[in-house]
Order: structure tokens, then sequence, then C-alpha cells
């Protein structure tokens, strides 16, 4: 299987390649040059299996021409060993034909394990059969960073360097990224927000002539394929749980950078029958105005409960707007120049396909937290910030009470007890898992740094 540059300027690459590369020499986001398609007697056909199991038939078309069935099966199991339910990912109950996908099950307590486990251990596969050392760079706005680091911390092929906003992730988000003290691991705080780290991530991928001779930077943002493809397993082992594929499943999923949802995108587009996809923001809310409104224009970034979803930039936006557009490279191009200058409009034939497979919803804070407290007084079942987002645009936004909607719980409430606290009473902060007990007593190891890129490019140069 090749991929191609959603700009269409890029030479193809293999998987192998894509996973090394992250954005494309032309600026553009590696997507499968075709899709697998499974038919609906092949997904029956799984019903049963281990979350394990399941991740091989689903990944497999993706890599089989660079990873062996055995390769792959032992990168499957060793990603997901330190995970704390036997499930994986477990169902929970929340209403009527509602459940919750808890996806927060992870070393890092949050959905980025699923992708993060899976992509430290193949770089690692990838970089010791190449005999390669490289560079992760990565910006988070509160969860991928600390999934990131964990899955590379034992890499013994790779330097990684997180960049976080300075003060604008929860104190259990930053304590998770700077408790650890491996030596390849370095953690900046920039001084700015979510959309500045992003921005100089990008521009450091873009001219990489501040690194060492013999050393390229890797993307762990998921603007790595392997991301994505990690992430569509999920969607699958839901479905399958409720009575898919007999029956059609719809998701409600908290959105930031629209890669947990375009990996859902891609299920339904590989033969699982998906009903309905609702994106569901916060305040900072292009993807709601651009879905309901045509509206693709940057606002002012508000600091929010929910940080993990505080970007106005959905860089995984632009795969799906490939698609929107026929595959149109030279079209995405033109999209995303006119973008840069603070807006954007979609066609009306665009529209009209993001419409058609997409319905949106946005929360402010007290909307947030209300929703947190409904849940708790309801079934005594706790919500963190992002996840109470997604249930509420399900209820608003669902189309079919018939139909199993599953919102997908990105986060444990433990990583965000000021949203907790203003909704529950007597629950000032959710207990940490037993292995994050003494998050609060680990030594922090950072570096705040000021908004210039060559400061940060210095910092990464000096430390390698």
């Amino acid at each position: 299987m090749k991929y191609i540059s959603t700009r269409g300027q890029a030479p193809s690459l293999s998987f192998e390649d894509v996973v090394l590369t992250g954005l494309a020499s032309d600026g553009g986001l590696y997507v499968p040059e075709s899709l697998p398609k499974f038919s609906q007697s092949e997904i029956a056909s799984w019903a049963g299996l281990s979350y394990q199991e399941l991740a091989f038939k689903v990944m497999h078309p993706f890599v089989s021409e660079v990873l062996s069935d055995d390769e792959l099966k032992q990168l499957i199991e060793k990603s997901y060993a330190s995970f704390r339910h036997p499930a994986i990912a477990p169902l929970v109950q929340t209403d009527h034909n509602e459940w919750v996908l808890e996806l927060f099950q992870g070393p890092t307590l949050a959905f980025k394990d699923f992708a993060l486990q899976f992509l430290g251990n193949l770089l690692d596969h990838i970089l010791k059969k190449r005999d390669q050392k490289v560079v992760v760079m990565g910006a988070t706005s509160g969860d991928t960073g600390s999934a990131a680091i964990e899955g590379c911390r034992h890499c013994d092929n790779l330097d990684i360097f997180i960049l976080h906003p300075h003060q604008r992730v929860s104190e259990v988000q930053r304590r998770q990224m700077t408790t650890v003290l491996e030596d390849n691991v370095y953690n900046i705080a920039l001084e700015g927000n979510f959309d500045d780290c992003q921005n100089m991530v990008k521009a450091s991928f873009a001219d990489q002539s501040f690194l060492p001779e013999g050393r390229q930077l890797v993307a762990v943002n998921s603007i790595n394929f392997a991301r994505i493809m990690a992430q569509i397993v999920y969607y699958f082992y839901a479905a399958l749980a409720l009575g898919g594929p007999a029956r059609a499943v719809s998701f409600s999923v908290p959105t930031g950078n629209f890669g947990d949802i375009f990996a859902g995108y891609l299920a339904k587009q590989m033969g699982l029958p998906i009903e309905q996809l609702i994106v569901a923001t916060n305040q900072n809310d292009i993807l709601h105005r651009c879905i309901s409104a045509n509206d693709h224009s940057k606002q002012s970034l508000v600091h929010s409960l929910s940080p993990s979803m505080d970007i106005m930039v959905s860089s995984n936006f632009e795969r799906l707007l490939f698609d929107l557009y026929g595959r149109d490279g030279s079209a995405i191009a033109e999209l995303m120049e006119q973008f840069k200058s603070g807006s954007m409009t979609l066609s009306e034939q665009a529209m009209a396909k993001l419409t058609e497979g997409f319905a949106s919803y946005r929360l402010d804070d007290d909307e947030t937290v209300a929703v947190i407290a409904e849940v708790w007084d309801t079934c005594e079942y706790l919500l963190d910030p992002h996840t109470a987002i997604g249930v509420r645009a399900a209820r608003k936004k669902r189309a079919n009470a018939s139909t199993p909607m599953v919102c997908l719980a990105t986060a444990h409430p433990a990583k965000f007890p000021e949203a907790v606290a203003k909704a529950c009473e007597g629950i000032d902060s959710p207990a940490l898992p037993h292995h994050m007990a003494d998050l609060f007593e680990r030594e922090e190891r950072y570096q705040v740094l000021a908004h210039d890129t060559q400061a940060v490019q210095s910092f990464i140069a000096n430390n390698l």
C-alpha cells in the first residue's frame, strides 16, 4: 500500500517511510492511496475477538508490506500489555441505548495511549532495523505529550522533545510529562498557546537545518498516519460489542485536532456501518462553525475546562477535506493557502458532503460542568470535561433513538479535578489510579522557553 500527500506534490511513500516522515514535503498530510474494504460477513466473523486480535485484523492491510504477521502481532501485544482493563476499551452504559467507550485505561489515562503505545513500539522496531537515530518533536494540548513520552521513553534510538503551552494544561497533565526523567526525554513549556506550539513544530519540520548531520525529525502528533490507523480499531470494537455490523452504531467524539473522529470516518469508509459521526467541541468551535455555517475562520483561542480541545487549527481536518474535494491535491493546496489569511470557505459541493457525513455541537464551560453533574446525579458515573461535551452533543444531535450511541471517553476524570469539583459537591479530587498515586510527590524537570522558534531549536540542538 502506498501513501500520498493531501496536497498532491510530494512523492508517494511506503508505510515505514510515512511513519518516519510526518508532514509531506509539500506541507500536506499522508493518507493511503486506497483504503482496505471489509465485507459485512468478514466484519461479522470478528465478533468475540479480543481487542488485540481485532487490532491485527484491522491494521494488517495497512502494514502487510513492511511488517510480517508475527512482527505485527508482537507489536500489538506489547503495546496493550500495560492497559489496566482486560477489555482494553470497555463500554459502560450511561442511559437508554447510550454507552461511554472508556479509552482511558492506558498508562497515561487518555485515548492517546491507544495510538502512541503502538507508535512508540513501531518506531523502536523500524529504527533498530535501520540502525538509525531520530528526534521526536511534538506539540501537545495536554494528553498527546504524556502518551508520546510513555510510548518513547524506553526507545534506544530517539530523543523526544514535547512542547506544551505554559500554564495551559492541567497540573496532572503537566506532571505526567515532566516527572519522566529518562535521559532521552525533554519537556518544553512554551510561553504561548497550543496553536503556537503546533506551528513551531510544523515550521521545524519544514526546515530541519538546525539538527546535527544524520538526524531527522519524526512526528508523534496525529499528523502521523500510524496514529490514525491504530485509532480505527476501537470503532470496530465498540460496534461489534453492540451488535454490529448487523445494525448500525453512532459515535459522538470530543474533537480538537480532528484525528480521533477522522479514524471513525475511515472505519465507515472501510465498511463499518456507522449511522452518525458527531463532532463535539468546546467554545473553541471552529469545526462546529464550519460544519453548521461554513465558517472556518480563526478566532481568539479561549482557555477552557477542557484544555485538550483548546485548538483553533485542526490539522487532521485537511485529510477529510482531501476526500471532500475528490482527492484533488491542488484544490487542497489552494484552500490551505487561503486559510493562512485566517479563514477559508468550502465549496457548495464539499459542504454538502461534509454535512451528510457529520453533525456537530458546541458547549461552553458552564454547560460542560452541568453535564458532569447531571450524569453523576443520574447514574453515579463520573465524566471528564471532554467526555461530558461528547455526551451532551450526542443527546442534542442524535438522529435515531433506536441506534446505539457511543460517546468516546477520551480521558480519566482524575486528570481534570477543577471541572469535577465545580460539578460535583464533595468530590474535590477524583482519585488517581494506584500506579499514579504518588504523582504529586515526584520530581519534575522541564524548561520554560519564550515563543521563539530559534530559542526552541537551539535548545533541541544543544541537548542532542
